[in-house]
């Protein structure tokens, strides 16, 4: 099962250093998500961070620097999903974002692999319950229209649950960077 890491929204302090020991663990994917961020920031973020590493990022925001930087992919948010049927796509990977199992039933032709969430109560957003029961996650989730990825309090013991629903992975936030030692945290979700 993929395991992917999304970046805390706010700065956390050498990052970059951790991202990098993050890939070194076998990490393929990093979402690259700084909602307040400029974009000369997140040029910043990503001229920090080894350029080997680059090939394993999905840009959130400031597409445009894919154009600067061999990055792995672009994530639209749920309200620009429009956006990636006009944007060149070149050898880039598309992501996007669901909170409706409705959603996920339709064709998305442009768009590679989804999140859906919240899929348990979320870690890194304190009022963000469990949007689905596991018997729904369990008929609808096979029957998506594109590889999911289960999002929202995500934690090591819930991995083999989300397998059990047939996700093709778990993108984990709060899991990593809430966690005192974000390395240790990972390794031991990627131990699941």
């Amino acid at each position: 099962m993929q395991l992917i890491v999304i970046t805390s929204p706010k700065p956390v302090e050498q990052e970059q250093q951790i991202c990098a020991s993050l890939f070194e663990l076998g990490l393929e994917t990093l979402h690259l998500r700084k909602p307040e961020a400029s974009i000369k920031e997140l040029q910043e973020w990503l001229q920090t961070l080894p350029k080997e590493y680059h090939r394993h990022i999905m840009l959130h925001s400031y597409h445009q620097l894919a154009e600067a930087f061999e990055v792995k992919g672009l994530h639209f948010r749920e309200a620009d999903r429009a956006a990636a049927a006009v944007t060149p796509k070149y050898s880039l990977a598309f992501s996007t974002s669901f909170h409706s199992l409705a959603d996920v039933q339709q064709p998305q032709p442009y768009v590679d692999y989804g999140f859906l969430s919240p899929i348990f109560q979320s870690i890194s957003k304190k009022d963000y319950p469990a949007a689905f029961t596991k018997e729904k996650l369990q008929e609808v989730v096979p029957q998506a229209k594109l590889p999911l990825i289960a999002l929202g309090g995500i934690t090591a013991e819930k991995l083999p649950l989300v397998q059990e629903m047939r996700f093709k992975g778990a993108a984990v936030l709060g899991a990593v960077w809430e966690q005192p030692n974000p390395l240790e945290a990972f390794a031991k979700l990627s131990k699941q």
